[in-house]
């Protein structure tokens, strides 16, 4: 059985600067992270054998702690108070978030209704919003667009872990319903990337395997993606999660990882295939 991993897969640059920020800022002892620094369970847990804990509410933390902002970011309102706090900041706000964090600040400010694509309960999205004024609305599907009431100066941006096609159509809709449109195209580049090696590689094989948390939006993307090309397709966190029966009768089996997925595990996947389903001799 040949195994592909695709061209691009596993940790974005953001994923990798704030992973290793983090790590590093661990040795210097009281340091918090508002909510889980990526979607990615086995990373997290390294992350508190560390010394990081992730904590939800960090208004009982000490003056003087360090407070990590994880890359989805978070809103202004929630860094003001932090910092009236006392904490210290270590801001790992990925840039691509922080870019689409600008732009709807800046629609807002020049008058713009803000329409954000995205995931309405997705922690990037929540941040974004924050910048994005009172009358900003979170739109996930072309057909939320229907009955609502709109401005006729209309702007936009994307969650950046959006899937292009998706980000298009629902541009396309609000061309013919407004007078005019102000469009930032705030995907990141290396969403982009992934999706398009992803949608490659299940072209040319008989199955898929996609590896990453279940609560990140990029992964669940490129799971959707694979399928979308008419591969049976499995999204799995770790290596003990796959069955040897999606794999029977398979002659080539394509591996992919999200953008949250540390190479350890996609490493993990791949032995365990290139060994037939047995734990590699180490």
């Amino acid at each position: 059985m040949e195994v592909i991993l695709a061209d691009k897969a596993g940790f974005c640059f953001g994923v990798q600067r704030a992973i290793n920020t983090a790590f590093k800022a661990a040795g210097e002892g009281n340091v918090y992270c508002y909510g889980p620094l990526i979607h990615n369970p086995q990373e997290v847990e390294r992350l508190r054998q560390a010394g990081i804990d992730t904590v939800a509410d960090f208004t009982q933390l000490k003056q003087g702690s360090s407070l990590i902002i994880r890359s989805h970011g978070v809103p202004p309102a929630v860094l003001e108070k932090a910092r009236a706090q006392g904490l210290n900041i270590i801001d790992l706000t990925c840039p691509f978030v922080a870019k689409a964090q600008q732009h709807a600040d800046t629609l807002n400010r020049e008058g713009y209704q803000v329409i954000l694509v995205g995931e309405k309960q997705h922690p990037e999205v929540q941040s974004i919003l924050g910048y994005a004024g009172q009358s900003a609305i979170v739109v996930e599907l072309p057909g939320d667009l229907d009955g609502l009431s709109l401005s006729g100066k209309i702007g936009v941006v994307a969650q950046t872990t959006q899937s292009y096609g998706n980000f298009s159509e629902i541009v396309l809709r609000l061309l013919r319903l407004s007078k005019e449109l102000k469009v930032f195209n705030t995907i990141c580049s290396s969403t982009k990337e992934r999706q398009d090696a992803a949608r490659v590689l299940a072209s040319r094989v008989d199955v898929m395997i996609v590896v990453g948390g279940r609560n990140s939006a990029n992964t669940s993307r490129l799971v959707s993606l694979c399928r979308e090309a008419g591969k049976p397709t499995y999204h799995i966190e770790v290596v003990d999660e796959i069955r040897p029966e999606w794999l029977e009768g398979a002659t080539r089996v394509g591996v992919t990882a999200g953008a949250s997925t540390p190479g350890w595990i996609i490493e993990a996947v791949v032995k365990w295939l290139h060994a037939g389903g047995k734990k590699p001799v180490t």
